[in-house]
């Protein structure tokens, strides 16, 4: 697995830009500079977040999202030699 996050990812499984192994790796978002923890799904050729609000829900349960646009900087919360796949236990 290369040292940099993908341009585009999701955290909803029915989305084609879900990739299970870099979400267990950790995934960090910066976005306009400030650490978001509220990310469902980012690109950074586009410019842009999908943000989960609080309280809020769908009519099938799932968690209304904004999308907001600004400068985004995903980054690797785990290094490559400590990341899940790469252990030899």
């Amino acid at each position: 697995m290369s040292d940099t996050p993908p341009d585009r990812l999701s955290t909803d499984p029915k989305s084609p830009h879900y990739n299970l192994k870099v979400l267990e790796r950790g995934v960090g978002i910066k976005f306009k500079g400030v650490e978001k923890n509220n990310v469902e799904e980012y690109c950074v050729s586009e410019g842009w977040v999908r943000l989960a609000v609080d309280s809020a829900k769908d009519r099938r349960g799932n968690s209304i999202t904004i999308k907001v646009s600004g400068p985004v900087e995903p980054y690797f919360k785990v290094p490559p030699e400590a990341a899940p796949e790469a252990t030899n236990e």
